[in-house]
């Protein structure tokens, strides 16, 4: 008899453990989203009360939704358009230096021009005298 009422105790004991093992578990990406501010924390928490009723299907896109988002850089998009003005300002200031240097180098040509031009003059005189 002793046993019967001890095996009744541990199958409600075991049940109840995995009834709210079960709903513990449900909430770990919503428990994530709340840890990091996520700004669909409600969402997430309601569709991992509604993973209940899917038998857990939806929960893993809900970890990886929740997992997405963090705080400090966002959705992780923000860096890589930082990233890419700064390439552009990068481009733009190697197309100014571009522009300068070939400025400075038609400069210098004319001036090379213009110097030998005096030298041929000057040998000239030089042959002259």
């Amino acid at each position: 008899m002793f046993l019967d009422f001890f095996a009744l105790g541990l199958l409600f004991f075991v049940g109840l453990t995995l009834f709210y093992g079960i709903i513990a578990i449900h909430d770990i990406p919503y428990e994530i989203s709340k840890h990091r501010n996520h700004p669909h924390q409600d969402a997430i928490h309601v569709a991992g009360w509604i993973s209940l009723f899917t038998l857990h299907a939806i929960w893993p896109f809900l970890w990886i939704w929740a997992t997405l988002y963090r705080e400090d850089r966002g959705w992780g998009f923000k860096q890589l358009q930082q990233q890419e003005q700064e390439l552009e300002q990068k481009e733009q200031q190697l197309e100014d230096q571009n522009e300068e240097l070939i400025e400075e180098i038609t400069k210098l040509k004319r001036q090379v021009a213009i110097i030998s031009k005096h030298v041929q003059q000057l040998e000239q005189q030089q042959g002259n005298q």
